[in-house]
């Protein structure tokens, strides 16, 4: 049994990365999506690298290692983090939890397409459940009986983040997910600047001016997403894969409620149905019967 601070702090890091939900879509009605997308990761960048600078335990990567952190920021931080906020803007954040909590199917679906690792019975049939309660949150979760184009937003933004998962896995073979998540994230940032400097252009860029709500900007960047990371990789050190795994069921509902009490979203059966088949099919992927080595790490970070 994992010490109890470690499982304190992975009850805390659910909790987190289900307000950032909640909190996402409250700063979105002061901020352009662009915009909040680009102030959050810079913020969470210098954090990143202060941490570096003060560990100094960072290293160089090689030019081939260049090339797959290039393609994780791509990926995982400028399509999922544009998409993401996008989508957000016409969607809930109960439905973007839940859509993004398909990233563990989707990944597995990839592996299978592009790593040719072997899908079980077992991995198919989550997979298949896990997928009905996606159709039924983007067909009948929405303000309106359809499909929202803002909920394909939120799919396109967890499938970025799938793809991301794809190309840490080889990158976390020879370097630490420390290493990976600074590089990628600060390659990321860098590569969202233009995406800012066309939304200034078309004259939709726009910024809050209360302090408050640039200070709970800093806050989900720093603590939610950057301390968050640290002690949800710690989790994973202590625990194990599979005890982690089960906290990553909490973010979805935690955004459903707080979304109701501070956003005044409702919260539709359709999103308690999909959400349970959702989770219930990550379950079932993940189950294993009887472990016989270590367990592997898992990549996932909150949105």
């Amino acid at each position: 049994m994992p010490d109890r601070t470690i499982l304190v702090k992975l009850w805390v890091v659910s909790l987190l990365w289900g307000g950032n939900y909640v909190a996402s879509a409250y700063m979105l009605r002061d901020f352009s999506p662009i915009f909040l997308s680009f102030a959050r990761l810079v913020v969470m960048s210098l954090f990143l690298i202060s941490v570096a600078i003060i560990n100094g335990s960072i290293r160089k990567p090689t030019i081939r290692e260049w090339g797959l952190l290039l393609m994780a920021g791509i990926t995982g931080t400028l399509i999922n983090q544009l998409f993401y906020f996008t989508g957000l803007q016409g969607s809930t954040a109960g439905n973007a939890a839940l859509i993004i909590a398909l990233s563990p199917i989707a990944t597995t679906l990839l592996s299978r397409l592009f790593l040719k690792e072997i899908i079980t019975g077992q991995k198919l049939a989550g997979a298949i459940v896990a997928l009905i309660g996606v159709v039924c949150i983007v067909v009948f979760g929405g303000k309106q009986l359809g499909i929202s184009h803002c909920d394909v937003y939120l799919l396109a933004a967890m499938l970025g983040m799938s793809v991301s998962l794809l190309f840490i896995r080889k990158l976390t073979a020879a370097m630490t997910s420390y290493e990976v998540t600074i590089y990628s994230t600060v390659i990321g940032t860098i590569l969202m600047s233009p995406a800012v400097a066309v939304e200034a252009l078309n004259g939709n860029l726009h910024a809050s001016h209360q302090v408050l709500t640039w200070l709970l900007l800093v806050c989900v960047a720093v603590i939610g997403q950057g301390l968050a990371g640290f002690w949800w990789n710690q989790g994973i050190a202590a625990a194990g894969a599979s005890m982690s795994a089960m906290f990553m069921n909490i973010p979805p509902f935690i955004a459903i409620i707080v979304g109701h009490f501070v956003l005044g979203d409702p919260i539709l059966l359709a999103q308690l149905g999909g959400g349970a088949l959702i989770l219930f099919g990550v379950a079932i992927t993940n189950m294993r019967r009887r472990p016989r080595g270590p367990e592997a790490g898992l990549g996932v970070k909150g949105a």
